[in-house]
């Protein structure tokens, strides 16, 4: 097997392994408790609700541009079966702004579920992408549908761990940041096929800066009552989705691309 595949896969199962090794992690209902609650026209938590329409506006172009693409020319994928995993990944961006606004509309644990199942989506179709692009297309193929599944699973998981009192936020949290950090690795790794390969780093520092944002939700309301973090996460959140399809309509291929062997 490939040396850099034994790194990449020895870098992820450590980390992966051990946060099952610390003690499950509940949803706390102060969760659902945003600082911005108002009623506009008779929406409630407008704003966290309303925000939402952004990714659609970029899922749905995200969508038209993938599905395009690789019938008008061979610029944005060398492969057109490389356009798989961007479809998925910007359908569950366009599926993002029905499921967080659900979830806004009444926030629970129930709804909260059609909030995660997207982003669980996105993230580990984003995975599949780059290893179609970083270790070799036929790979990305294959484990895209696997890691979608793996992706919801998660969520499912720990809905019915909270349902019986027994919250596990820890496999949900393994997709969403374990992800990240497998794309972030293979990029380090792992030469690029096409140019423009840093613009996944800066989609991934936008998704940073938007998880900084949800964590000063009501810091920001404070400043003002204008609009709080909450919001500004899913502007910026849908900001980061934007970056990737801004990086596949300006990207082209590198003149000798390189791909690891299917069999490693």
């Amino acid at each position: 097997m490939n040396r850099r595949v034994w790194i990449l896969l020895a870098a992820l199962a450590i980390p992966i392994v051990a946060v099952f090794f610390i003690p499950p992690i509940p949803q706390s209902e102060t969760y659902h408790s945003f600082a911005d609650q108002r009623v506009l026209f008779g929406v409630p938590n407008a704003l966290n609700a309303l925000s939402n329409i952004f990714f659609l506006f970029v899922g749905v172009a995200g969508l038209r541009f993938s599905l395009h693409a690789a019938k008008d020319s061979n610029a944005t994928f060398i492969e057109p079966r490389e356009r798989w995993s961007y479809v998925v990944f910007f359908a569950g961006v366009t599926l993002t702004v029905f499921g967080s606004t659900y979830y806004h509309l009444h926030p629970n644990d129930s709804t909260l579920v059609w909030d995660r199942i997207p982003m669980a989506i996105g993230f580990m179709a984003l995975v599949a992408a780059v290893i179609s692009e970083r270790l070799n297309v036929k790979l990305g193929v294959i484990f895209l549908a696997p890691l979608v599944a793996l992706g919801v699973a998660s969520v499912l998981y720990w809905r019915f761990t909270q349902a019986i009192g027994r919250g596990d936020l820890r496999s949900y949290g393994v997709t969403q940041f374990g992800s990240l950090l497998a794309i972030l690795l293979m990029l380090a790794l792992f030469p690029p096929r096409y140019t423009r390969g840093a613009d996944f780093i800066a989609s991934l520092a936008i998704y940073g800066v938007a998880k900084v944002f949800e964590a000063a939700d009501r810091p920001i309301f404070a400043l003002g009552h204008v609009i709080s973090g909450h919001t500004v996460k899913h502007l910026v959140a849908a900001f980061s989705a934007y970056w990737i399809l801004r990086m596949l309509r300006l990207r082209a291929p590198l003149a000798s691309p390189a791909t690891v062997e299917p069999g490693f």
